[in-house]
């Protein structure tokens, strides 16, 4: 079709690299030899000032060893940079480590080195402070440069018409795709229709780079864990069912016609029959069952054993690699001293004062994440009285609307705190003044990633350990500012609110959040294809690619790092509070088989190419989920024990209950369970009885608590289950904690395999430098 235009990205294959030969400025530079180009807008040119900054970067650029072409069309002039080999050689010198198949060359040709090599090296260039003290990020914020970027390897057919298939000879459609082939990474790895092959981790590495390819080796060996989880969770989920109608308990509630619960709140005006929740507590009963201690167990034990393999698989991943005595350190030193030859080693520095000032501000935005909390509380008590005064639902409609409202907002507090929360973490890293990038990068995520925490799980600690345990009783109730009452838990108990806040906001962060983490991107792409209309009348290739590059939509810093961090809080959500939503895995395996494609996509397809960065493991996110483990102890042996059923049952069953002094075969243990948890008040007590609905006939009402019926104090059950309580969770955290220590010990982090590989090439590297030495005198 006439005008038709569009554009190929290449995936690259092991062991590809640029070739390195001088180019003089008169030559047509073969599109793949630009390393990075820059943007900038014909605007620019016109402006003296502008103009002039933009010329002495390029001329320190070429000072330095870069090389450079201007490339113009109608609207943008495009830069392409191109580094001398006497810098790569220089970077194989200095670090004296082969990076990998592609720089075992022959001596006499010049050093060949891996385009993530070339890209990373350029990069940092480029980042650092020119001679007038500016930065390339610098320049772009003033608007001498628009933007920077990464080539990825691009195949553009001739203009006025659409690209042929070199392979079938059909046209393809005007969109940045990947080219054909049996390496291709879009053909690969890129698809949906992949969504349950292997990932091409090699690729991705020889493409994307070490950081890349490590986040998506994780990402993939922890979906391929999830599926042990998610079908022991579903197993503790179904094993509810085939208690739906047998349990004990839920018949007593159901033939409870002749018990009355007490108005729960001012939106609630009549007492109401307990057979009235017979629906919820059956539901209740599907994940808070005898189970849901051991499921908690098996996830602390999932949650090590994961981690450890994972460190296994790290280990011969990165041997695979030649990294495995890579070092960071060693790597920054030499790329600044690539930049700067006279560079001076800046040591490492700690402020004390610096740390109380950081520590300050954390706790106050915790503070402020936890007072986010309590607005939620407050939202919830209004949004009950809201929706009883405008008659939106009915009386028995109310709790759990304003459960699922709550959820919502919370959700949505949630994606306004994130933002906040970066910007904040942020700042106090520039204050700290880390030395390095990497220490940077680790400083920021430690902080990003504990506001976030507290963003995201204070409502529900709230709801699990709060909610219900501060209002009174009948009679005497709690009063938000004295006039509204606070919200009670569920009718079925505050497992059931517990449930629904994690299913409404797993739900959203998996579906709503990758909808959007998909169709942004892609709905971004095709406006930018719209708006900057590739010019018809040029018929330059070269010029066809770079302004296909151009239009892909922009990364930054973070867009590894945000992946990391949704995957994160991914993980927490799947371990902390699992107790009470057993379905989690379930969830989180769904949402990232969806994820693993999503993100290859958004890389090969919508996003400019990523600046690769090398690294040996996945940095401090390691301890993020070390952390993330132990916390799931904590949490759900909490929620075992203070929010479920599970001890006041047990209790009953061997203290209070019929089998008290042993089986009895035609009783039930539980039987008799519901009458005594729930206490007994008198309707003469309440203030103003008369305004409730049917009291003319109703001496007593019963609500779930532990009270003497007399005076309504704390009753001696109570502080029996309470000590109880906590006897199991500090058995509970205990044994779980014993097992993730012998389970971590049980599996070493680095398999026999690579540590005698290791060992032996070491071991050959001191015979090679005895043997080449001159024999010494023997003794």
């Amino acid at each position: 079709m006439q005008g038709e235009e569009s554009c190929q990205i290449l995936a690259g294959t092991e062991g590809d690299s640029f070739p390195l030969m001088e180019i003089n400025t008169g030559e047509t530079e073969a599109p793949e030899q630009w390393d990075y180009v820059l943007v900038a807008d014909h605007r620019t040119q016109r402006n003296s000032r502008q103009a002039q900054q933009q010329q002495q970067f390029l001329e320190e650029l070429k000072r330095k060893g870069f090389h450079y072409k201007m490339i113009e069309d109608h609207k943008k002039v495009f830069f392409g940079i191109r580094v001398d080999s006497r810098i790569f050689g220089l970077y194989c010198k200095l670090l004296m480590e082969p990076e990998g198949p592609a720089t075992r060359v022959q001596p006499a040709r010049p050093p060949s080195v891996p385009a993530t090599t070339r890209i990373r090296i350029v990069n940092f260039v480029l980042n650092s402070k020119t001679a007038a003290g500016d930065t390339l990020e610098d320049l772009v914020k003033s608007g001498v440069f628009e933007t920077r970027f990464a080539l990825h390897k691009v195949r553009g057919g001739p203009a006025g018409r659409g690209l042929e298939d070199g392979t079938r000879g059909r046209k393809l459609s005007p969109s940045v795709t990947c080219a054909q082939g049996e390496e291709d990474l879009k053909k690969k790895w890129a698809r949906w229709r992949n969504m349950f092959h292997p990932q091409p981790i090699d690729d991705i590495r020889d493409y994307f780079g070490e950081k890349v390819a490590l986040y998506f080796a994780w990402l993939g060996w922890y979906t391929y864990m999830l599926v042990p989880a998610a079908v022991v969770g579903l197993i503790i989920f179904l094993s509810g069912f085939s208690l739906f109608n047998a349990s004990q308990i839920s018949k007593e509630i159901c033939e409870a016609h002749d018990i009355l619960l007490c108005p729960r709140g001012d939106h609630s005006r009549r007492y109401q029959q307990l057979s009235d929740t017979c629906t919820f507590a059956k539901l209740t009963h599907l994940f808070d069952n005898e189970g849901t201690v051991l499921f908690a167990i098996f996830m602390a034990l999932w949650a090590t054993v994961f981690l450890e393999i994972w460190k296994r698989q790290r280990a011969r991943v990165v041997l695979h690699w030649d990294l495995y005595m890579w070092d960071e350190d060693q790597e920054e030193m030499a790329l600044e001293l690539i930049h700067c030859p006279d560079y001076d080693l800046r040591p490492q520095q700690h402020s004390y004062l610096r740390s109380t000032v950081i520590l300050v501000l954390s706790l106050f935005m915790i503070c402020l994440m936890i007072g986010m909390a309590h607005l939620l509380v407050v939202y919830r008590v209004l949004a009950a009285a809201l929706f009883n005064s405008t008659l939106l639902f009915q009386e028995e409609q109310v709790t759990t609307a304003v459960v699922v409202t709550g959820a919502l907002v919370h959700y949505v507090a949630i994606l306004i705190m994130t933002k906040v929360n970066k910007y904040v973490a942020l700042k106090l890293c520039d204050f700290e003044k880390p030395r390095t990038f990497s220490e940077r990068e680790s400083k920021f995520t430690i902080k990003f990633f504990t506001l976030q925490f507290f963003a995201h799980f204070s409502s529900l600690v709230y709801i699990a350990f709060i909610l219900g345990r501060i209002n009174g009783h009948p009679g005497r109730s709690v009063r938000l500012a004295g006039l509204w009452k606070l919200e009670e838990c569920h009718l079925s108990g505050c497992m059931m609110d517990l449930f629904l806040q994690m299913a409404i906001i797993m739900g959203l962060k998996q579906t709503l959040s990758n909808c959007m983490e998909y169709l942004g991107p892609w709905l971004a792409h095709k406006c930018r294809l719209m708006r900057f209309k590739l010019s018809r009348a040029s018929g330059d290739p070269e010029l066809r690619r770079l302004q296909c590059n151009y239009l892909l939509n922009p990364v930054n810093t973070f867009s590894l790092f945000d992946e990391f961090m949704e995957m994160m809080i991914q993980y927490g959500f799947t371990t902390i509070f699992v107790a009470a939503f057993p379905l989690a895995p379930l969830l989180a395996l769904f949402s990232n088989l969806v994820e693993i494609r999503l993100d290859a996509i958004k890389m090969v397809r919508l996003q400019r190419r990523l600046v690769p960065r090398k690294a040996k493991d996945i940095g401090t996110w390691l301890q993020v989920l070390e952390t993330i483990g132990v916390l799931a102890v904590i949490a759900n042996g909490m929620v075992i024990a203070f929010t479920s059923e599970f001890i006041p049952r047990v209790v009953y069953k061997y203290h209070y209950g019929p089998c008290r002094q042993g089986a009895q075969p035609a009783v039930d243990c539980l039987t008799g369970y519901i009458n005594h948890s729930l206490s007994v008040f008198y309707t003469k007590d309440f203030q103003d009885a008369i305004q409730i609905e049917g009291s003319e006939n109703v001496t007593e009402c019963r609500y779930r608590d532990y009270r003497n019926a007399q005076d309504y104090n704390l009753s001696e059950q109570f502080w029996v289950l309470l000590a109880i309580r906590l006897v199991f969770l500090i058995l509970f955290e205990h044994v779980a904690l014993c097992i993730k220590l012998i389970a971590a010990w049980f599996m070493p982090d680095v398999p026999q395999s690579v540590e005698n590989k290791v060992l032996e090439e070491k071991y050959q590297t001191l015979r090679e430098k005895m043997c080449s030495s001159p024999k010494s005198t023997e003794v």
